[in-house]
């Protein structure tokens, strides 16, 4: 076997770590903070009834502020339950007072696909709206993805820019110099990979904050060093750690109070 074919087989099972994470028991709620869930069909996902999931603090009073929200995107083989399955990110929700939503993304790298199917224009023009409805802040909010979703994260703050975008926090996104390096299935063929490429992207990235966390053992490491390298604006943590679910959980707590800055700003 090729170096060649032996890295894009060894990051390709990397973006499929987090399908092996999400096995956990369910979601318990920790005090101060509700639990919301529901479905939606999707003229982005055709024939899809696509689930989403929102941590939000406890309300007080009839007519509490519109919550500041943090959109979470989970990694290859998850779904809108692995942020609080495997990260449990909803333990982070009542310190920050920030609400946490997420949806079921598919495997499809947050982006266009030739199929028609696109989840980000889901985000921006679905989900969003949705949770407006809800009493919750969606003009300007946080992003915050993991492997696969970091990717996301970064593509989806790219595209909706600074005056919606208040932070993005990319942990160990899988990330990919060339089309030739990218994991099956990532992208359509390389011109769904040069319009989708995130390192063309660091102009954007550039006006507003970015945080970037990826462990020093994981096969991602090194493209997100160059990444890095490109964005020296952004706040990159490159630390002992690997593609892990340990390593999101330590993390997230450090994160969340991040874009909790972010949109106090």
């Amino acid at each position: 076997m090729s170096t060649f074919v032996t890295r894009r087989a060894l990051l390709a099972g990397a973006a499929a770590l987090p399908l092996l994470a999400a096995c956990s028991s369910g979601t318990e709620k920790p005090a101060g903070v509700e639990l919301q869930e529901g479905t939606f069909s999707s003229r982005f996902w055709p024939g899809q009834k696509v689930r989403w999931r929102v941590a939000r603090p406890a309300r007080q009073g009839s007519a509490p502020a519109a919550q500041p929200l943090v959109v979470a995107l989970h990694g290859h083989g998850g779904d809108a339950d692995w942020a609080f399955d495997s990260v449990h990110i909803e333990r982070h929700v009542a310190p920050t007072g920030l609400a946490v939503a997420t949806v079921d993304g598919g495997d499809f790298y947050w982006h266009a696909r030739r199929s028609g199917i696109d989840p980000g224009a889901m985000i921006i023009q679905e989900l969003l709206p949705l949770l407006a409805g809800k009493g919750i802040a969606t003009e300007r909010v946080g992003l915050i993805g993991w492997s696969m979703g970091g990717y996301g994260a970064l593509l989806l703050a790219s595209t909706l820019g600074p005056r919606r975008v208040a932070g993005v926090v990319a942990t160990s996104a899988a990330l990919w110099q060339s089309p030739g390096d990218s994991a099956a299935g990532a992208f359509d063929d390389s011109g769904d990979f040069a319009r989708n490429d995130v390192f063309t992207r660091r102009t954007e990235l550039a006006r507003l904050p970015v945080r970037l966390d990826c462990g020093s053992e994981d096969p991602f490491i090194v493209a997100n060093r160059a990444f890095a390298r490109g964005l020296p604006s952004a706040d990159a943590t490159f630390d002992k750690g690997a593609h892990t679910e340990e390593y999101w959980t330590a993390h997230a707590g450090a994160q969340m109070t991040w874009l909790r800055k972010q949109l106090a700003a």
